[in-house]
Formats: C-alpha cells, structure tokens, sequence
C-alpha cells in the first residue's frame, strides 16, 4: 500500500490516542520508518501490521479499527488535496457511489503500484443499493463500511451500511447492502 495509507493510520492514532500511542503501535508492528512517503510504495505488511499492534495496544477489536480508519480515510484524503479528484466524482451521495470504480482507475494512473479494489453498484433506486466489493486485499470490509459512512459524512446523507455477502465467509466477493436519505435540514 502506499504510504499516504500509513500516514492516515497515523494521523487516526495520533488524533485518537496521542504521540506516545503512536510510537508504542510502530515498535510493536516492528515498523521503524521515521516519515511514511505518500507517493512511495510499502508492502501491505506494514498497514495491515500497524493495525493489527493499534488493535492489541488498544484493546480495539481490527474490524472496528478498520471501520474508523475507513471513514478517517475519506475526509483525511479530501483534505490532503484529493478534493477535487472526489468533487469529480460526483454531487451526491448515490452518483458518486456509482462512480467509486471510476474514481478508483482515475487514481491509479497517479500511483502506478497501486492494485485498486472493484466497486460497482446494482440494484440502485433513490434510497438504496447493493454495494459489491472485490479486492486483491483480504480483510478490509470493515474499511469498506466506514469508507461509505464518512462519503455520507462528506455528501450530508444518512447512511446505513450492512454487509449481506461476505468474502470471509465464502462468497466470491463482498456484498453491503446501502440505504441512504439527504440529512433534515434545519426545521423552519
């Protein structure tokens, strides 16, 4: 993975349970990198092993790590200058779900190592979706639900996120299945 990754766990850790935290994850994952690069490639050993020493540190089960680290990811990479790469991707919430697969090739002509995840929407109506999921990667389903939840974030849409068909348990990939409303305004 590419340490923009890395530096997004991080900045999650930092933010969420201080310096000290964060030197303690690196020792025990066994990660001595001073500065992660966010255009150089690390082996996905090192993210998946600073999550699995944030998880034992913490006493926070991976999976729901994984969910804030994937909601952390989307406003964490909206705010270090991919803005405009996710402004392309659409004006709601359900175009620019439709369009992850899109965002996904866009970005991997900037990161020539990167071997991005499939996304691809079916069953779409004007409050709901299935979401499908496909990657090289093995667990990272829970990122997936937190990634969704923070575009909710970003796009003011209530989000509800259920994975129906999962990998892990035999299924050829992950299957959520979305439902999603424009948050209330303010009451008149």
């Amino acid at each position: 993975m590419y340490g923009l990754v890395n530096q997004a766990i991080e900045d999650l850790i930092r933010k969420n349970h201080g310096d000290q935290l964060w030197e303690a994850v690196k020792r025990k994952a066994g990660v001595d990198v001073e500065t992660f690069v966010s255009m150089e490639a690390y082996p996905d050993s090192v993210s998946y092993n600073l999550v699995g020493a944030a998880s034992e540190i913490t006493g926070t089960p991976a999976a729901q790590l994984l969910e804030a680290f994937g909601e952390h990811w989307t406003l964490y990479t909206a705010q270090k200058g991919y803005g405009q790469l996710f402004r392309m991707g659409g004006s709601t919430f359900k175009g620019f779900m439709q369009n992850l697969h899109n965002l996904h090739t866009h970005v991997a002509l900037s990161f020539p190592h990167l071997t991005p995840p499939s996304f691809w929407c079916t069953d779409v109506t004007d409050s709901s979706m299935l979401l499908h999921y496909q990657s090289t990667r093995e667990g990272l389903a829970p990122m997936v639900v937190g990634l969704v939840r923070g575009l909710g974030r970003m796009f003011d849409t209530k989000v509800t996120i259920t994975l129906t068909h999962a990998r892990a348990q035999g299924a050829d990939h992950d299957v959520f299945v979305v439902t999603y409303a424009p948050a209330p305004g303010p009451s008149s």
